[in-house]
């Protein structure tokens, strides 16, 4: 593989070279042909282009021998040189009138183009992969390669590349620490602008622009995902962005984000608290803490992923707290509209072995009745444990006035960045349990719900994680219609005839 183009290469010749190797490994067992990759995140990950084109339908055709072949809208492909390492003449436009059309498709013009080269009855000897669940490659789409191409037998290739992307090069590493430095950034813009009186919008626009300033060494990539900050009594619904309405006295605020850099991104959740937290907040907030620090010092090769679900159940399990989504998810490469990979899930079905370089963003969120709490990490495997990308305190984070008095206010636990958890405070150093009896699980929900009696003990909380369950819904039963009086004196009752 050489860098024909003109484009400076983000990674050596060898690296590129060796995702593509790998990716045909991949093809080989799964007994693909070749591979059609519609997916920007991929896309960028094979050839290094990089553009706000995935609007429009674009494609790298993956033979299993032979040069990729970067197919997409013409005005794209004149420019696809400045990120691409691609040579020229595997850069390929298709024409400005096949772009939004009712009765035509680019990949009509891509199918005829392929079978121009000769590349259409090499690839029939096996299945050609599809990327079937890709944000960006539609059913018309689907459809055009199927009409257009009869000899091939189009099969989903299960997030094929998303699975090569897993595990990070040294070189990719890099990237996402300097990601993680605009993370850091963002989440202390946030924590400045964090007041009773500020609008949500301003707090966001002061987010933005730490993501996209950056230093003065390296400025930020935009993020896949715009801040996310549910507030006050919307803290009970994960992925709630910004309105224009002022931060209230003792509303917390929490706050989703991730530095991005060169595509790579670094998340980070924490949750500010300007003025006094409930005590059903603030324990949800220890359960919480504990629960992640226990992940963390779980994290090593070989542990199987599941693990780490069971671990931070079992250590919420003490609280009083049960949770039935997954605590996390892997993260490299992003574009719109996601930040993850689409490949490991942290909880407890996940089958999939750690291995060094595996990057994950360890997502501990619970959202409550009227009120909730997050926390995450963006964490790296390591040969011997753990790597934690960023360093900001965890716990209720004081904000505003709060910040004043702040040791009386909360707790915080110190995140010491980059390191081994066998260095970290241990779970000795962290707010231990209390000892209340956990409540029987509800049907519906898979946890404790507001119409039981609440814990006992001086909190006094609901503990209740409103997410559904794993399983089909238990739907009320309708009462049963109340008698109807009596009639006297011979009358009929109301909506009966005489």
């Amino acid at each position: 593989m050489e860098h024909v183009g003109v484009a400076p290469m983000l990674f050596t010749t060898e690296e590129y070279a060796a995702r593509l190797a790998a990716a045909r490994v991949r093809m080989q067992e799964q007994g693909l042909s070749a591979l059609l990759v519609t997916d920007p995140a991929n896309i960028y990950y094979l050839t290094g282009y990089n553009a706000w084109s995935f609007y429009t339908p674009q494609l790298v055709f993956v033979p299993m021998e032979g040069d990729m072949i970067l197919f997409s809208r013409e005005m794209d492909a004149n420019g696809a040189f400045r990120t691409s390492w691609l040579p020229p003449e595997n850069i390929v436009g298709y024409p400005e009138r096949y772009v939004h059309r009712p009765h035509l498709h680019p990949f009509d013009w891509v199918a005829y183009a392929l079978r121009a080269r000769y590349l259409i009855a090499p690839a029939a000897k096996g299945c050609v992969g599809l990327e079937m669940d890709a944000h960006f490659f539609s059913p018309k789409g689907y459809r055009s390669l199927v009409n257009a191409l009869p000899e091939w037998t189009l099969v989903d290739c299960f997030e094929l590349v998303n699975w090569v992307r897993a595990v990070k090069s040294p070189a990719e590493i890099q990237l996402m620490r300097q990601a993680a430095v605009f993370t850091n950034l963002a989440m202390q813009a946030a924590h400045d602008a964090i007041d009773v009186g500020a609008r949500q919008c301003d707090i966001a626009a002061a987010i933005s622009q730490a993501q996209l300033t950056g230093t003065a060494e390296a400025g930020g990539d935009y993020p896949a995902i715009v801040p996310m900050l549910p507030t006050g009594q919307s803290a009970d619904t994960p992925h709630l962005t910004w309105s224009d309405e002022p931060l209230k006295p003792n509303e917390a605020m929490i706050v989703e984000l991730a530095g991005a850099y060169h595509r790579y991104h670094v998340p980070m959740a924490r949750t500010f608290m300007p003025g006094k937290p409930s005590p059903q907040l603030a324990h949800l907030a220890r359960a919480t803490d504990h629960a992640l620090a226990a992940v963390l010092e779980a994290v090593a090769p070989g542990t199987p992923v599941q693990e780490l679900s069971q671990v931070f159940n079992r250590t919420l399990f003490e609280y009083g707290y049960e949770k039935a989504s997954r605590i996390g998810y892997s993260i490299g490469v992003g574009y719109p509209p996601d930040w993850g990979e689409r490949t490991i899930s942290l909880r407890s079905e996940e089958l999939t072995v750690l291995q060094e370089n595996m990057t994950f963003h360890l997502m501990c969120g619970m959202w409550m009745e009227g009120y909730g709490y997050e926390v995450s990490e963006a964490i790296r495997v390591t040969d011997t444990g753990v790597e934690t990308f960023t360093a900001f305190p965890r716990g209720l984070v004081p904000a505003g006035d709060a910040r004043l008095t702040a040791a009386e206010s909360s707790t915080l636990l110190g995140n010491p960045g980059e390191r081994a958890v066998s260095s970290g405070p241990g779970l000795a150093g962290l707010p231990q349990p209390l000892t209340e009896p956990r409540r029987p699980a509800t049907p519906r929900f898979g946890f404790t719900t507001p119409t039981e009696e609440p814990m006992t003990g001086p909190i006094g909380i609901v503990a209740r994680n409103a997410e559904r369950a794993d399983r089909d819904p238990v739907w009320p039963v309708a009462p049963e219609p109340e008698a109807e009086p009596e009639a006297e004196n011979g009358d009929a009752s109301p909506g009966q005839t005489p």
